[in-house]
């Protein structure tokens, strides 16, 4: 179980970590943009981003 865990940690540091490594430039204006959208605006993208994970980790198990 820890193993599995410590493993999807890391595959989200490498797919986290592809974006800045492979496009500073466009990463920055992806974050720029991602802030003008305020709090409110952040929060359901993260809400929409966690529910498409817990879709797509059901259908996969």
């Amino acid at each position: 179980m820890a193993q599995d865990l410590l493993t999807a940690l890391a595959l989200v540091l490498i797919i986290e970590g592809l974006l800045p490594g492979l496009a500073p430039t466009a990463w920055m204006k992806v974050m720029r943009d991602a802030a003008k959208l305020g709090p409110s605006g952040i929060r359901i993208a993260g809400i929409v981003s966690m529910l498409a994970g817990a879709l797509l980790l059901y259908l996969l198990t």
